[in-house]
């Protein structure tokens, strides 16, 4: 039979290269995983969900990409491996089918003042280009438009010696865009004296009020043995010069008590080694004084804006890159849109791209000047999302720590759209979320349970999301929950009257918030809510206002610390036993002396991450073996702190432990949802919602009558949210006022009172568009909250 006529043809038989599609887990055991086995498909969109601490962080940051960077980092040389952390192999047995893992967590971007959200992406990159070519007049190459590079003028000779001849070369310049005033930062500070120094006080009296200026410090020597002032002398007899070498002096080496050392001025000194510092970083003493010292005013020279007057100069359309950056990032896009010139049409698709890509992804009522340490948690993985949408990368796998964190059910839908463009591209795409509108978008659920803390760590279920609502699992079960609007409300005590509200995008607002009941304050995202709350009621006197902010807090810090649960702790220990409470703190007297009671050893790598191997000798108990041999209830002090908060409340319940006023702090921690938290757990491991939750329960006991909560129900399971209403319930039937701000429709649907803003984001929002109860906003169903809340209540 010739070739042609043949009909019996197959498919030819699959490449071997194409039937590794599942990553493999086997014996997973890293922090509560109790040795779980699974299989995730790859190039698809696969969803871990469970009840809060039951494991899925674990599997999913801990083992699957943490090996995965592991590996990658293992592939370069052993120089530059020198300069990496040496990353632990996790806690399996076997991970196959790994493929390069890229993590879009929900980590706060670095609060650099020269950080903002078109630094943090390629945005200002691609403008500052744009405005090289053609901007008029025309000022240098893009570092001219760049505030974080200074200009440079240098002179010098270099010989360049070829053969006989000799050729000099000098003078060198770079054209940067950094305001000289301000260095690029926006603002200045200016120092209130009077908290520097008291000057009616010599030196000898300790005049100098500054943390680390003691009367017996380096520091103090420094300025009474220089010899530029009189140490006896009380401050404001000082002359004309006397004062300008103590406050203002330019650097200059000289010999005090045998040493070298630098002297300048004591405002110079001081901006250099404490307001240069991200004030996050700063210890608390410090922070405070800064704060009582320093107040920052915006840069005169340059409105702000952190360029110099050549880079404003330069207009494009009459429109500066100062202005193109301080513009609403939905308005940029429309004003590049705009912009027709082949010379640079390559350019301006991509900056297209880029910046339509926000406005995608729910970020247009941002600017490109805004500092990337002010955006909330949500905010900072969506605009690290931005990167990789418009990446070459495929097969790649992408891992999200809850996505939809601070999304409005309006803007979930895009949020979804883009998780499954990144999937659609090849890649595998990891998502760990609550939220049943994104859960039912995956491709494959896994489910990790059944409890928390010890009570979890195991699979549950894997399977479709139609599999999933029949499996019998808690999130199978509470899957289609859906909470109907309240029929009895609460009758106001009260009103708080917020007349003329401005700050960022509102307009003017005034509007009557009831006092004594449930209000949720709603809107889509950047529509002005915590604008109009922060701004509005400021925390002070009866208001108790609790943020997902980074809790202020060490590596050594935990909830025992945290919300002084450790003092009952270690008073029950030291009277148990007859020896001192200071045995019991692991940053004191009990602390292991080789890792001074960190538990960990640090090894500071400089330039990299540091690395933290466990303490060999303590094993991670952070305490002096001695101290261990002192029980309570015939548990020493470090099997306490390992104890969950479910375990300790019933620890110090009853018997020999007994403690009710450890049993107090426990009981709030509980009632917030964190009975599986550990009390010696690392605050910096918490979540976002785990440590808002956290300072929620430490307040609990604040003489407060007003609470402000933004978003506690971030990072809840869907039958958590149940607890944390009831929560709320409890705080107001004590006579005490909730303010929520908060996007959850159960939320919603159980206020008295809704305070709807809207109707859009950015300069398109900052508007009440409806204040009334929940029944109401559903039945006119006249913002996009109301149609919404309409569909999610099923009327």
């Amino acid at each position: 039979m010739s070739k042609a006529t043949r009909t019996d043809t197959r498919p030819p038989a699959p490449h071997d290269a194409d039937s590794h599609d599942l990553i493999r887990v086997l014996g997973a055991r890293e922090n509560n995983l109790k040795d779980v086995s699974i299989e995730i498909p790859k190039r698809r969109l696969t969803v871990f969900t469970g009840v809060s601490g039951s494991g899925k962080s674990s599997l999913v940051f801990n083992t699957i990409a943490a090996e995965s960077q592991r590996l990658i980092n293992e592939t370069y040389s052993s120089f530059v491996q020198g300069f990496m952390p040496t990353l632990a192999r996790p806690e399996v047995d076997v991970l196959e089918g790994l493929t390069t893992a890229i993590i879009v967590d929900q980590q706060r971007m670095g609060a650099d003042p020269r950080s903002t959200v078109g630094t943090a992406t390629d945005a200002n990159a691609m403008l500052r280009i744009l405005f090289s070519r053609l901007g008029k007049p025309h000022i240098g190459p893009p570092s001219a438009y760049a505030f974080n590079v200074p200009s440079v003028t240098a002179s010098g000779a270099i010989t360049v010696e070829r053969g006989a001849k000799k050729a000099v070369k000098a003078t060198f310049n770079r054209t940067g865009g950094m305001c000289v005033r301000c260095e690029g930062r926006g603002a200045v500070s200016d120092i209130d004296l009077t908290q520097l120094y008291d000057d009616s006080k010599s030196l000898d009296d300790g005049a100098i009020t500054i943390p680390g200026y003691g009367s017996d410090g380096w520091n103090m020597r420094l300025y009474k043995e220089s010899g530029f002032v009189d140490p006896g002398k009380p401050i404001r007899k000082y002359t004309k010069k006397e004062l300008h070498d103590f406050l203002h002096h330019e650097p200059v080496r000289m010999k005090i008590a045998g040493i070298n050392m630098t002297y300048e001025g004591l405002i110079p000194r001081i901006q250099k080694s404490m307001l240069s510092k991200d004030k996050e970083a700063m210890q608390p003493h410090i922070r405070a004084f800064v704060d009582r010292a320093v107040t920052f005013t915006p840069c005169p020279e340059c409105d702000g804006t952190r360029l110099s007057e050549g880079a404003r100069s330069s207009k494009i359309k009459r429109i500066s890159i100062a202005d193109a950056c301080a513009m609403q990032i939905s308005d940029l896009a429309d004003w590049v849109r705009g912009l027709d010139e082949p010379s640079v049409a390559p350019l301006l698709s991509a900056l297209q791209q880029t910046l339509d890509s926000f406005v995608e992804i729910g970020l247009g009522y941002l600017a490109l000047d805004r500092p990337a340490g002010t955006l909330s948690g949500g905010e900072a993985q969506r605009v690290k999302m931005i990167r990789h949408l418009g990446s070459s990368l495929t097969d790649v796998t992408y891992v999200f720590d809850e996505p939809t964190a601070g999304l409005h059910p309006h803007d979930i839908q895009r949020m979804n759209d883009l998780l499954l463009r990144l999937r659609d591209k090849g890649n595998t795409v990891l998502v760990v979320e609550h939220k049943p509108e994104t859960i039912v978008i995956a491709d494959h659920v896994v489910d990790l349970g059944p409890g928390a803390g010890t009570g979890g760590g195991s699979v549950c279920f894997e399977g479709t999301v139609e599999e999933l609502r029949t499996g019998g699992t808690v999130t199978g079960r509470h899957f289609d929950d859906r909470a109907s609007v309240k029929e009895s409300l609460r009758k106001p005590t009260g009103t708080l009257e917020i007349r003329g509200a401005s700050a960022n995008n509102l307009r003017d607002v005034d509007v009557d918030i009831p006092l004594g009941v449930l209000v949720v304050v709603t809107g889509v995202a950047g529509s002005g809510k915590s604008s109009l709350v922060h701004g509005s009621i400021p925390a002070g006197e009866g208001v108790v206002s609790v943020d997902q902010a980074p809790i202020r807090g060490s590596r050594r810090s935990n909830p025992a610390t945290y919300t002084g649960l450790l003092d009952p702790i270690r008073k029950a220990f030291a009277k148990a036993n007859d020896v001192k409470p200071a045995l019991f703190s692991a940053n004191s007297e009990g602390a292991c002396p080789t890792c001074n009671g960190a538990g960990v050893i640090y090894t500071d790598l400089a330039m990299m991450a540091g690395v933290a191997t466990t303490c060999e000798d303590c094993e991670g108990k952070r305490f002096d073996a001695s101290v261990l041999e002192y029980h309570l209830g015939g548990r020493d002090i470090s099997e306490v702190l390992a104890m969950s908060v479910d375990e300790a409340e019933e620890f110090f319940g009853a018997g020999e432990a007994h403690t009710p006023a450890a049993q107090r702090i426990l009981g709030r921690l509980a009632d917030v949802g964190l009975g599986y938290l550990t009390l010696g757990q690392p605050l910096t491991t918490l979540s976002g919602g785990e440590r808002q939750r956290l300072k929620l329960a430490t307040h609990l006991g604040d003489k407060g009558g007003v609470y402000v909560l933004d978003e506690p129900t971030t990072g809840l399971h869907l039958a958590d949210v149940e607890q944390l209403l009831g929560l709320l319930d409890r705080i107001v039937d004590s006579g005490k006022s909730v303010i929520v701000v908060e996007h959850h429709q159960a939320v919603m649907a159980h206020a008295d009172w809704i305070i709807d803003l809207g109707p859009g984001a950015g300069h398109d929002g900052g508007r009440l568009v409806f204040e009334g109860t929940p029944a109401d906003l559903v039945a006119a169903r006249s913002t996009l909250t109301g149609e919404h809340l309409a569909a999610y209540v099923g009327t």
